[in-house]
Formats: C-alpha cells, structure tokens, sequence
C-alpha cells in the first residue's frame, strides 16, 4: 500500500518523539487503520489498537493482532478490559490508536459522528494526550460493502492536530456530562481537520466517485 497509493502526510512533527500519547482518529473506511499505522510509524513511533474483538477470532488476522500486540474489544459488553491494558500500554510510554466513533461514520459525508467517550475517560486515567489525526480519501477504496475503487495512485491524506491535554481542561468531576464535553472538544478537532482536507482534496478523484 506504501506505493499504491499517493500518500500525503501533514504534521508528523505533532507526534511526541517519545513518551505515551492517544492518537484519535476518524473513521472512514476499513484502510484508516493501515492508513493510521502508516502515519505513526512515519513519525518514527509504534500504534496499538483498540480493535473490534470480532478481529481476533479469525486464527489467522487473530495471530497477527495478538503477535503485534493490538488490544481486542468486545463492543457494547461494558468489559473494562480494553481500557486497562490501554492503560498499562500508555504507562508504557507506548501509543495507543482509538476511533472514538466506535465504527465507521454512517454520515452520508463522511464527517465525524458522535462519538463514545473512551478516549476522554482513557486520557485521564493515564494523563497522556489526545493526538487527533484525520484521514482522507479511504471512504472510496474500502467500506463495509466491499472494495471500492482501487486505482492506483489514489491520494490518502492524513492530517495531525495538536496535541490536547484533557485534564488540564477538567472542570470538577468527571461525570458523564463532563465526559460528553471533552470528547466534543476532541471530536471538534477532527472535523475542523476533516474539513480542511476535503475542501483541498484533489477534485478529479472526488468527482471520479
């Protein structure tokens, strides 16, 4: 996929060099998690995921998960699981790749849906920040569906914020409203990122689809 596709990379200088981080990504697509991966590994660190378990029970994709040491969740069980070996990851010093979204966006645009409020509460278990990082382009190559359109030179853009210290935006406890907030506040940064890049996107592959 390195030389497939056109990739465009914007704020790799944003990914901490070292030290725990939580990178937040949209979802677009299936390609976002090679795409993400791709993008953090540019930058020179490692990305953990926080997958969907039904991954991991494949004994093939389930053995390469495992053997790279990805994190399975079991969605809608409430398993706590997930969340303490994220912890432990960060601890760590390690990154850990989350889409807040739960599942790919079921936005007829494509923008970033409401999302879960894991990356908030794993943020400020571990004090790491929240690394927001938008991808563009993967919604035409591979949805739930099947293959879309795989010519080659394709541009997957990839764009990183800043990065965001939650705790340092607390305010008082963490109830659930609190939560909802600081994930619109991390939400908020993908949209504007997402936004940016679909209106530079180049037209001939938009219009293509």
């Amino acid at each position: 996929m390195k030389f497939w596709f056109n990739w465009h990379l914007e704020g790799l200088e944003t990914v901490p060099p070292q030290g725990p981080v939580i990178v937040a990504g949209n979802h677009v697509s299936y390609l976002d998690a090679f795409a993400h991966g791709y993008f953090i590994v540019k930058a020179g660190r490692r990305p953990r995921f926080l997958g969907k378990a039904e991954l991991f029970d494949n004994w093939f994709t389930g053995t390469v998960l495992r053997g790279s040491g990805q994190i399975p969740v079991r969605r809608g069980t409430g398993d706590q699981g997930p969340l303490d070996a994220a912890t432990r990851a960060l601890a760590a010093g390690e990154v850990v790749v989350i889409y807040p979204e739960g599942t790919v966006t079921k936005n007829a645009d494509f923008s970033p849906m409401r999302a879960k409020t894991g990356v908030v509460r794993l943020a400020l278990a571990s004090g790491a920040p929240v690394l927001p990082v938008a991808t563009w382009g993967g919604q035409a190559v591979w949805q739930k569906a099947g293959k879309g359109s795989v010519r080659f030179g394709r541009p997957i853009w990839l764009a990183a914020g800043e990065p965001i210290d939650l705790a340092s935006q607390l305010r008082g406890e963490p109830g659930i409203e609190e939560l909802r907030r600081l994930t619109e506040v991390v939400m908020g940064e993908l949209a504007v990122l997402v936004e940016s890049m679909r209106s530079r996107y180049p037209k001939r592959w938009s219009e293509a689809e």
